[in-house]
């Protein structure tokens, strides 16, 4: 199954060689850790990633925020999927259920961020500072849209409802992976405009730290 993902993802160049193989190692650990369940997780994230990225993609040309037509690098896999992959390996190790929860959240919170991203570069010009409100350029660091925050919590909230669908979480947890997502999309922001535009942290940074945060903060709400 893994083989078989990380050459789809290449041959549809969702993935460059080196994000193939990044995404190799990430989809065995959640097999492995989380069984089909986190497989379906997996795939979630990266339909809606790969659907997103090249919608609006003229338009996100226009502004020079668009991803390489090549796909996603490792170190882009990585700082989206790497906490998930570590939450998967801890619960085979301790079999404690709250780090399937903190898989999930994390799941969803990168499947948030990109969403969210990609969907405001594709439908606005324009976008606010998260921490003054100012308006700037469209895909600028810390800049959020309407159109990209309501589809960011749309995916989280698909990706949670996978989860639970797989039973990674109960239904009675979705709510805590979604919440916990959307902060991290919201952390993700704050960062950005904080720390990345300040080139204090790289963009790799800055989704690996939300992602971090949303498995924390679920792992708290339970």
């Amino acid at each position: 199954m893994t083989l078989v993902f990380s050459l789809l993802a290449r041959w549809i160049r969702g993935v460059t060689l080196s994000g193939a193989v990044a995404g190799a190692v990430v989809c065995f650990l959640l097999y492995v850790g989380a069984g089909p369940g986190g497989f379906a997780a997996l795939v979630a994230v990266f339909g809606l990633t790969w659907i997103t990225t090249r919608f609006g993609y003229r338009n996100k040309q226009g502004l020079g925020t668009a991803e390489s037509r090549e796909g996603r690098t490792a170190s882009q896999v990585l700082a989206n999927l790497a906490v998930a992959a570590a939450c998967a390996g801890l619960f085979v190790v301790t079999a404690k259920t709250v780090f399937l929860l903190a898989l999930a959240a994390a799941l969803s919170e990168a499947a948030a961020d990109t969403v969210s991203s990609e969907l405001g570069q594709a439908r606005n010009a324009t976008a606010r500072l998260i921490t003054t409100w100012e308006e700037v350029p469209a895909g600028t660091d810390g800049g959020v849209t309407g159109t990209g925050t309501l589809g960011g919590i749309a995916a989280a909230i698909l990706v949670g409802l996978v989860c639970a669908v797989a039973g990674l979480v109960t239904f009675a947890q979705l709510r805590f992976s979604v919440v916990a997502a959307v902060l991290g999309m919201t952390a993700d922001s704050y960062l950005g405009a904080l720390l990345e535009r300040r080139k204090l942290l790289t963009n790799d940074w800055v989704n690996f730290l939300s992602t971090l945060t949303a498995a924390g903060v679920a792992s708290l709400l339970a």
